[in-house]
């Protein structure tokens, strides 16, 4: 089991959009980077522990728990041409975008990111390293274990 942060801009899906979904789970469109991409094609398994988290809001950080609920598989928007995350270069038959699905499992408090990056613990986490910008990152096992106790006390 791996763990991971999985960014997401409110006005684009919202931890409040994802629970209105049928089963809480979204398709998680439009990653156009490759590292990010690679970590759902290669890394991601179904049952994957995620902390959804809101970003370029006016208070960015976790607002829930969520799962990877499906392996990997060709992001649609990518051969629409009248969608933003269209990509020309993209065919079905090698397709250069993947996506997962993702399941709400508890929308949580809030954990700004300025709480993230005063805690001690955390220091080593990915999304809080000087110039990280990705869209989805690992988590560590002792990571989520103290987010999940210490900060969100579940």
């Amino acid at each position: 089991m791996r763990y991971w942060l999985m960014k997401s801009e409110p006005g684009e899906v919202s931890i409040d959009d994802a629970l209105a979904a049928p089963n809480h789970t979204v398709a998680w469109t439009g990653v156009r980077n490759y590292q990010a991409r690679n970590f759902m094609r290669d890394a991601m398994s179904e049952g994957d522990g995620v902390f959804f988290y809101h970003s370029s809001c006016a208070e960015p950080g976790i607002v829930g728990l969520a799962e990877v609920a499906s392996t990997a598989y060709p992001d649609e928007t990518q051969f629409d041409p009248s969608s933003h995350y269209y990509d020309p270069k993209a065919t079905r038959e090698t397709p250069r975008w993947m996506l997962v699905d993702v399941r709400i499992r508890d929308k949580t408090r809030l954990i700004p990111l300025s709480e993230l990056r005063q805690t001690p613990e955390l220091a080593e986490m990915v999304v809080l390293q000087k110039g990280s910008r990705l869209s989805i990152t690992p988590v560590t096992t002792d990571q989520w274990k103290f987010i999940c106790k210490k900060l969100l006390k579940i």
